[in-house]
């Protein structure tokens, strides 16, 4: 089976890599797929392609016959409409692209964000849990969700085979390349104890690795939730994180320095639960930030 990693960045690139240490090496071939492909390591198949072009994509699933998509899209620019033109475009262009091509495919693994949540009172939150997006990001990012999550219906009323839609929810990813939490606790920039907000995390290791874990689950024909929230075994207030991010890195501060400390995610104040996700035989690579950021930090 041939899986297409359109808008294939740092997560796409892990997940292929992990591939030949799968039990998908025999059965998948990944092809990485992105508007400017030069970007992408030299050792990996590649495929000129924006998902958001629809004839252009249309034109790739009816020459590349494409079994599977994994979608990882980045917004050109932090607004509102640079959430519209990747996310809700790209999702309106995949739906196009499925009821036009000659050769669908039958998965589709779609990746959003904990930010379509929009509890601020340290409340719990899962797959059924209501959402009501507070940004533009959570907005827009639910908006695309509800695309892609309407493909099965869609391709029955055009008379297709059925296609199976995973959306996952990925609460905030850390690992190698993403250094702005560590760049402040540099500066002794730590949130403050009180009041308490609740952060929630997931090493980017992870994230490749549940895409990888669902490809399996579909090969081996197991059951898939249409819906799942990612994120590790701990959810940690900001303080409890930055204060021992800033003792493992030596860096001294002041909890009582109101000027100098910043109330990080306080928008964000809620617990995700990772009970589907690891219901589903998912076992994580890093549990919790601890075990995550020590080899970070040790470089």
């Amino acid at each position: 089976m041939k899986v297409l990693f359109a808008g294939c960045g740092d997560i796409g690139v892990r997940a292929i890599r992990m591939l030949p240490n799968s039990s998908l090496k025999k059965v998948y071939q990944a092809l990485a797929m992105r508007r400017n492909t030069s970007v992408l390591p030299a050792n990996i198949e590649t495929i000129k392609g924006d998902l958001c072009n629809r004839k252009d994509f249309l034109n790739i699933l009816d020459t590349s016959h494409i079994d599977a998509i994994v979608v990882t899209l980045t917004p050109d620019h932090m607004s509102d409409q640079g959430y519209l033109d990747s996310y809700v475009t790209g999702a309106r262009a995949l739906k196009f692209a499925f009821r036009k091509t000659t050769h669908t495919p039958r998965l589709v693994i779609w990746i959003s964000s904990s930010g379509v949540y929009g509890q601020t009172n340290g409340e719990w939150v899962d797959e059924i849990s209501e959402v009501s997006p507070k940004s533009y990001r959570g907005r827009r990012l639910l908006e695309a969700e509800q695309i892609v999550r309407s493909l099965s219906d869609d391709m029955m009323s055009y008379e297709k085979h059925s296609v199976k839609s995973v959306v996952i929810r990925f609460s905030g990813i850390y690992g190698p390349g993403r250094g702005r939490l560590l760049s402040k606790i540099k500066q002794g920039i730590v949130a403050p104890k009180e009041p308490r907000y609740w952060t929630n995390r997931i090493h980017s290791e992870d994230c490749a690795g549940i895409i990888i874990h669902f490809l399996e689950l579909y090969a081996q024909s197991k059951h898939l939730a249409n819906l799942y929230l990612a994120t590790d075994d701990e959810p940690m207030s900001a303080h409890e994180v930055q204060s021992w991010l800033a003792k493992e890195m030596k860096v001294s501060f002041s909890e009582n320095d109101n000027e100098k400390n910043e109330k990080l995610n306080t928008v964000a104040n809620r617990r995700c639960s990772n009970k589907l996700l690891k219901q589903s035989g998912y076992r994580f690579i890093f549990p919790n930030f601890r075990e995550g950021y020590r080899p970070l930090l040790s470089k």
